[in-house]
């Protein structure tokens, strides 16, 4: 599901993963045409770091 949203609304990706700064100059470059297909790639790069930096830690937390 938040694939999906980081494709369609980037910006409101990043404020789901904690991030509302990175939301928020997301946001100002997703209301040009042009820098919507950056803006969705750098939310969708930055959704597989939220989930690598989370697998990590379930993977620290769990060998306690």
């Amino acid at each position: 599901m938040r694939l999906l949203l980081a494709i369609l609304l980037p910006w409101l990706q990043f404020f789901t993963i904690g991030r509302p700064i990175a939301g928020l100059l997301c946001l100002i470059l997703q209301i040009t045409i042009i820098g919507w297909i950056p803006a969705a790639i750098w939310s969708v790069y930055a959704l597989g770091q939220y989930k690598t930096d989370r697998k990590i830690t379930k993977a620290m937390n769990h060998g306690r």
